[in-house]
């Protein structure tokens, strides 16, 4: 049992070497052009919604301070 779980471990450290000294760095690029239309994404909504998520936020703290007075 103890055996084939450390074999395992060993096998994922060595699976997750090879993705992380990938000398390609497609999977690289790919996360970060993620993790830009992500930011880029929430950016826009926040410009556009930015009212509309304040005035909910104000009537959700409201409530909850009515609620514990």
């Amino acid at each position: 049992m103890m055996k084939t779980l450390k074999t395992k471990m060993q096998m994922a450290a060595v699976k997750a070497h090879s993705v992380l000294t990938n000398r390609s760095g497609d999977q690289m690029t790919g996360w970060l052009i993620v993790v830009l239309v992500v930011v880029v994404v929430g950016a826009v909504f926040m410009t556009l919604y930015q009212d509309s998520i304040t005035t909910i936020w104000n009537s959700i703290v409201s409530k909850i301070t009515g609620l514990l007075k």
